[in-house]
C-alpha cells in the first residue's frame, strides 16, 4: 500500500499538485461491449464524481478504446499499457475495462487499483449479466474513490463518514453502493456471490494497494461465464442462420408431406419430444464447432483455464443462439402445420381422434428434424460470420492488431533513427567539403583512425 503519508494524506497532495484545473479521469475500455458501456457512463461520471467523490474540484471524462486491454489477460502488462495512456493523456486517473477475465492467485479477480500509479482495472464480464451498466458505474466510482482518497483504514473511515453524510444524494443518483470498502452496492448477484475486499501485502505487488476478488469459487465462475456470454452477445449470430433457416425450413416443410411425421407425432410421448429437441440442437452445435473451427486450442491462451472458459463461453454462446434460431424455426412450422393441415385429415391419417396440442407437437417433431438438416446447412455461411461470435477468435484478433501496431511502432521508430542517421552524415560530409577536409580529421587523427579501424585495430587516445 501507498506509505507517501508524511505531509498529510495522499489526498491533500492531489489536490496541491492538480489544484490549477480540473481532475481528469481517463476511461479505456476494450472493443465492442465494453467500449459501448462506457461509452453510456462516460458523460454522467463528471458531475457524479464532482458529487460523490471530491466536490472541490471539477471533473472531465474522458474516454479512448484500446485493442491491448482487450487482448492481454495479464494484469501487470494492461497496468503497464493504463500507465503509458494516461502519462500520454495527461490524466490524473485511469480506469481500464477489460472483457478477459482476472486470475490472481488463483482467485478470480473482478477489480483491482493501484493508489501510487492512479490505475484501475475492472473485469467486466466478472460483474455478471445484468444491470451491468449500473454496476460499472458504481464500480468506476468507488475505484476512483480508493485511488483519490486512499486505501488504508483511517482514510476509509473518513470516507465511511462523508458517504454516510451524502446518503440522500446518492439515493438521488440511483447509486447502492453506501459501504467505503464495497465495490458496489449489493443486488441479489452480490447476495450469491459476495465480493472481497483485499490488501495485498506480497513484496511483489508493490503496484496493488486494493484488489476486489470473488469470495465464492465456483458460483464466482458460473457469474463469470454469464458475464462473458453476454459480452459474446449470441443475438449477433441470428443473422447469420438466415441461409441456414431457409434451408431447415424447407427441409421440415418437404417432410410434412409424407404422413410418416404425422404418426409420429401422435404417437410421441413428452419426453421423446424433449429428448429429440436436445439432440437435434446438440448436433447443430457440435457441427457448427467443428465445421467452423471454433474449438480453440491450448497454445492461443497459454493457459488451460482461460481456454476452458472461452471453449466454454463458445459452447454456451453458440447453444443460445441456436435455441433462438430453434423458436423460430418451430413458429414458422406451427403457422404451417395450422394453415395447411386439416383438422379432420390428420385425426385420418393418425388413426385416433385429436385435440389442439397435436398441432404443436407435428410441429416440435418438424422444427427437431429440420434441425438436424439445418446443422448441415450451416456450411453456407463463411468461417468469418461464424466464428466473430466465439470468445477466443476475438481475442486473435484484438492480439493481432496489437503485434500489427507495435511492429509498425518499431518499424516508425527505426525509420525516423535510420532517417536521422542519413541527415548526421549528410551534414559531416557538408562539412568536410566547407572545411576542405579540415574538420575532425583535422592534423591527420581522422585520417589515421580510420586506418586502424580498417586493420581491426582499437582506436588511439589521441
Amino acid at each position: 500500500m501507498a506509505q507517501d503519508h508524511g505531509d498529510g494524506s495522499r489526498e491533500s497532495t492531489a489536490r496541491e499538485a492538480h489544484s490549477e484545473g480540473p481532475l481528469r479521469l481517463g476511461l479505456v475500455p476494450a472493443p465492442e461491449l465494453p467500449e459501448r458501456v462506457a461509452g453510456l457512463i462516460a458523460d454522467e461520471l463528471s458531475e457524479l464524481l464532482g458529487r460523490h467523490t471530491d466536490d472541490r474540484h471539477q471533473w472531465r471524462v474522458e474516454c479512448v478504446t484500446d485493442a491491448l486491454i482487450g487482448a492481454e489477460d495479464s494484469t501487470d502488462n494492461v497496468i503497464d499499457q493504463a500507465e503509458r495512456i494516461k502519462r500520454d493523456h495527461g490524466w490524473h486517473y485511469v480506469v481500464c475495462i477489460t472483457d478477459l477475465p482476472l486470475f490472481r492467485d488463483d482467485r478470480l479477480t473482478l477489480a483491482e487499483a493501484s493508489e501510487n500509479l492512479g490505475v484501475a482495472i475492472i473485469s467486466q464480464p466478472a460483474l455478471g449479466i445484468s444491470p451491468l451498466r449500473r454496476r460499472l458505474r458504481e464500480a468506476i466510482l468507488h475505484l476512483v474513490n480508493e485511488m483519490h482518497h486512499g486505501s488504508d483504514g483511517e482514510e476509509r473511515e473518513r470516507q465511511q463518514q462523508h458517504l454516510e453524510q451524502g446518503r440522500e444524494a446518492r439515493e438521488r443518483s440511483g447509486i447502492r453502493n453506501r459501504n467505503s470498502r464495497e465495490l458496489m452496492g449489493w443486488r441479489l448477484s452480490e447476495r450469491l456471490v459476495p465480493i472481497q475486499r483485499i490488501t495485498p501485502s506480497d513484496e511483489h505487488e508493490k503496484h496493488v494497494d486494493v484488489r476486489f476478488v470473488s469470495a465464492a469459487k465456483w458460483r464466482g465462475y458460473a457469474k463469470l461465464l454469464g458475464g462473458m456470454v453476454r459480452a459474446n452477445r449470441p443475438w449477433t449470430i441470428l443473422p447469420a442462420f438466415r441461409r441456414i433457416v431457409a434451408v431447415a425450413f424447407a427441409t421440415g416443410a418437404y417432410g410434412l408431406i409424407f404422413p410418416s411425421l404425422w404418426k409420429l407425432s401422435a404417437a410421441y410421448e413428452f419426453y421423446r419430444f424433449v429428448i429429440l429437441m436436445i439432440a437435434a440442437m446438440a448436433a447443430m452445435v457440435t457441427w457448427l464447432i467443428l465445421d467452423h473451427g471454433l474449438w480453440e486450442p491450448r497454445r492461443y491462451s497459454g493457459s488451460n483455464r482461460l481456454t476452458g472458459f472461452y471453449n466454454l463461453t463458445t459452447v454456451l454462446t453458440l447453444t443460445a443462439g441456436v435455441a433462438c434460431y430453434y423458436v423460430i424455426l418451430f413458429a414458422l412450422f406451427l403457422a404451417a402445420v395450422i394453415l395447411f393441415v386439416p383438422a379432420d385429415l390428420l385425426e385420418t391419417t393418425v388413426g385416433q381422434s385429436i385435440n389442439w396440442l397435436n398441432f404443436p407437437a407435428l410441429a416440435w417433431l418438424a422444427a427437431s428434424v429440420a434441425t438436424v438438416a439445418g446443422a448441415l446447412g450451416s456450411s453456407l455461411e463463411s468461417d468469418e460470420t461464424i466464428r466473430s461470435a466465439t470468445y477466443g477468435y476475438r481475442q486473435q484478433l484484438r492480439q493481432r492488431k496489437v503485434k500489427e501496431r507495435q511492429q509498425q511502432a518499431q518499424e516508425e521508430r527505426q525509420g525516423g533513427a535510420n532517417q536521422g542517421g542519413a541527415e548526421i552524415r549528410g551534414t559531416d560530409k557538408e562539412s568536410d567539403n566547407g572545411n576542405g577536409g579540415n574538420g575532425d580529421y583535422e592534423n591527420g587523427v581522422g585520417a589515421a583512425e580510420d586506418r586502424k579501424a580498417g586493420r581491426g585495430e582499437p582506436p588511439g587516445d589521441e
